[in-house]
């Protein structure tokens, strides 16, 4: 063989494997999802996956999405979590809290995008909002005095409650830390509680028998997971027995219920998409701040209002960021 046709040979060869790196697919991510709900939760999914899709990433053609769900089973969390770690997935996202402390407990090294888990620094997930370190960063719906606005609220909107069934999973850390802002709040507005623990579906009949065998005129609901399970069942009880109720978000007015203020958690699950889309690109959840909320919504149902008995301030209804009617 001539020495040029060798040469040529050799170099034709060593091309061969930069061509077949270059034919290689692109990695397909894989990510987990973690909630104690029967799904991602309302909107969870959907809204991520739009903000995963404005970053660049298409379900089935770069990403798959690995979904675990306990359906209110607290000691299924865990094993769920190391089901997500046995996957290898590249990167974790969890709803309220008891997922994202199975999903912490399971892993230290896979990256942990938490959603709505209350005060992630009090319940040992971050180190602190604006540094979290570690392996975990995400959005949380905390802020000073929220529970205590929500009671001052419905007293605005029922003057005449004086007793008020607090609503909540005993099982999320966060509920307990906010059931202590309301009873500071409930002293300043004349108001008693009545504390309703639920641990499953099958508490909520005993729950709203508790509730009117002690008279309550008003109702405050903790949301979670548990609860948005039972979202309509909560409403259309609540309605039933003519509470004047105040929810955590949106998705009880729009179906009935009487009111709600807090953060736009479908905008909460967008950010965590954008989070989730931006470590697979390459960032750090320790880099990645956990953010708040910048702003609360008020959301009032006047069909509701009217229903059972309610006059809604015009002040009040001004007010809104929205009217149902």
């Amino acid at each position: 063989m001539r020495r040029r046709d060798f040469i040529t040979l050799l170099g034709g060869a060593a091309a061969w494997p930069v061509a077949a790196r270059a034919q290689q697919p692109a990695k397909i991510a894989r990510i987990g999802i973690l909630t104690q709900g029967s799904s991602g939760g309302d909107g969870f999914e959907q809204n991520f996956r739009t903000a995963l899709r404005e970053l660049g990433f298409i379900e089935g053609q770069n990403y798959t999405i690995e979904g675990r769900y306990a359906a209110g089973r607290l000691d299924a969390l865990y094993p769920l979590a190391q089901e997500l770690v046995s996957l290898n997935v590249d990167v974790i996202a969890t709803g309220a809290t008891p997922a994202a402390k199975a999903a912490q407990r399971a892993t230290s090294t896979i990256p942990i995008v938490i959603v709505d888990p209350g005060d992630p620094v009090e319940s040992g997930l971050v180190a602190s909002l604006a540094r979290p370190g570690a392996n975990i960063t995400g959005q949380t719906s905390i802020a000073p005095d929220l529970a205590g606005k929500r009671l001052q609220l419905l007293k605005e909107i029922a003057p005449s409650v004086s007793r008020v069934a607090v609503l909540w999973n005993s099982a999320i850390p966060p509920a307990e830390v906010a059931l202590k802002e309301l009873r500071v709040a409930a002293t300043t507005l004349k108001v008693e509680l009545l504390s309703v623990e639920v641990h499953g579906d099958q508490d909520f009949e005993s729950a709203f028998a508790t509730m009117t065998r002690e008279r309550a005129d008003g109702l405050l609901v903790f949301h979670d997971p548990l609860m948005g399970d039972n979202l309509k069942l909560i409403v259309d009880t609540a309605a039933k027995n003519r509470l004047a109720a105040m929810f955590w978000q949106r998705s009880y007015v729009a179906i009935g219920g009487l009111m709600s203020y807090g953060p736009n958690y479908l905008d909460m699950f967008y950010r965590a998409g954008i989070y989730v889309g931006r470590i697979l690109k390459g960032a750090k959840p320790a880099d990645l701040p956990v953010e708040a909320p910048d702003r609360f919504y008020l959301v009032i149902n006047l069909k509701t209002a009217k229903a059972i008995g309610l006059d809604v301030p015009a002040s009040m209804q001004q007010f809104a960021d929205e009217i149902i009617e």
